[in-house]
């Protein structure tokens, strides 16, 4: 017998056509200004007509990903965080499909356009974990039993989207800059510091990227 705690994570995107862009660095890359302004958000699978880097458009996907650890009955409330893997596949990048994540990680990018290069604050991605992780029977796990470290392959410095705990309300997980694509790869672990029931335990974070 087991007991195991599920987390479904479920991205919002707000998507328009996109077009040139030039120097990069290791997770961020400068993007040319354009009208109308627009966001791009990306949570594990996305959908790309094409790369960015060579003219490609963003589309809407409406896949909710999963996020998912399995508990043995003896390890649970010992405190000893257990690993979670993300079911998406999506490791390589929509920019230039540079290998960026690796399997298990959970993928979140996307892109701000700005009209100009001056004024204009950045782009704030949220995450909602107001809803806990509730099993068959009506017991919960609180979200901020969920955290994730940040990382990315190539990367030489900060993450757009650092590591961090859901706080099991509204947070802020990063933001894009201005006429900016960022990415970051997101390795989840659940806490394990409560006694919970058996079963499977299921809910949602939902991101959100929001333009000023």
């Amino acid at each position: 017998m087991h007991r195991s705690a599920v987390v479904r994570i479920r991205g919002i995107a707000i998507v328009a056509s996109l077009w040139c862009a030039s120097t990069a660095q290791a997770f961020t890359v400068t993007i040319s200004a354009g009208s109308p302004r627009a966001i791009y958000l990306q949570v594990g699978v996305g959908s790309f007509t094409g790369l960015y880097n060579s003219g490609g458009t963003p589309g809407a996907n409406p896949t909710v990903n999963v996020v998912s650890a399995n508990v043995p009955a003896a390890a649970v409330g010992s405190g000893a965080a257990q690993a979670m893997s993300s079911n998406t596949g999506a490791t390589n990048s929509f920019y230039d499909n540079y290998a960026f994540c690796n399997s298990g990680q959970l993928y979140v990018g996307g892109f701000y356009r700005f009209t100009s290069n001056a004024g204009g604050a950045a782009a704030t991605l949220t995450a909602n974990s107001s809803t806990p992780l509730v099993n068959a029977t009506g017991e919960t796990i609180p979200f901020t039993q969920i955290s994730w470290t940040s990382s990315g392959n190539g990367d030489s410095g900060a993450q757009p989207f650092p590591a961090g705990t859901f706080n099991g309300g509204t947070q802020t997980i990063g933001t894009i800059a201005r006429n900016q694509w960022a990415e970051s790869c997101m390795t989840f672990s659940y806490l394990n510091s409560a006694i919970v029931a058996s079963g499977t335990f299921t809910g949602t974070v939902t991101y959100t990227l929001t333009a000023p």
